[in-house]
């Protein structure tokens, strides 16, 4: 059995996309991260899998996740490695391949989400890169902490940090397309303006 880990933050006013907010306001910063959440919800709900959607806060029983297609769970409270590892313990109790997603990415489909479970038939690790050197995607198919150890979260390191801790671990690894996150304005409007048109 097989399993999506979603990663989403509480939308509240003035606590997500704090760099975006910088250039274009609280508001916007919202309305941007609730599009992206809308995205990323009918990315996952594409994929014929279990659901294991971990909120930052609180969980939320009343929201646009449907508690019938998502399994509402908390994230720990500590960093953001140790946040995914205990993602991915919870997945692996019941699952054995076990893949997570942010809710950042604007270009991310059905169809990538797809091929990183296909390519955990044959492979160990899958990662999905993103330009600004860390990953937007991480698959395996038997739990494995030291992915998360000692990694310098939110910097260019990320990527080929783990990419060292796959190698120690001899393991075999498949890359997905490198895309981008919307971390910033630019981003979004480089990025996130299909989103918000509706364009397919």
């Amino acid at each position: 059995m097989k399993a999506l880990i979603i990663f989403v933050k509480n939308p509240e006013l003035g606590k997500v996309k704090t760099r975006i907010a910088k250039t274009a306001g609280d508001e916007r910063a919202l309305q941007i991260y609730i599009e992206l959440m809308k995205h990323t919800r009918k990315i996952a709900t594409a994929i014929d899998t279990s659901r294991l959607l971990f909120y930052s806060q609180e969980i939320n029983r009343g929201d646009d996740w449907s508690n019938e297609d998502f399994q509402k769970h908390l994230q720990v409270e500590t960093d953001l490695g140790g946040r995914m590892s205990a993602a991915f313990e919870e997945g692996f109790k019941t699952h054995d391949k076990v893949v997570i997603v942010g809710s950042d990415c604007a270009s991310l489909t059905p169809e990538i989400v797809q091929e990183a479970f296909d390519a955990l038939n044959k492979n160990d690790f899958v990662v999905g890169p993103t330009f600004d050197g860390g990953y937007y995607l991480l698959g395996m198919r038997s739990y494995q902490p030291t992915v998360f150890e000692n990694v310098e979260w939110s910097t260019e390191s990320v990527f080929p940090t783990t990419l060292k801790r796959i190698n120690a671990l001899d393991a075999s690894c498949h890359l997905t397309e490198r895309l981008s996150d919307i971390d910033f304005e630019e981003d979004w409007n480089k990025y996130g303006w299909e989103i918000e048109n509706n364009v397919e």
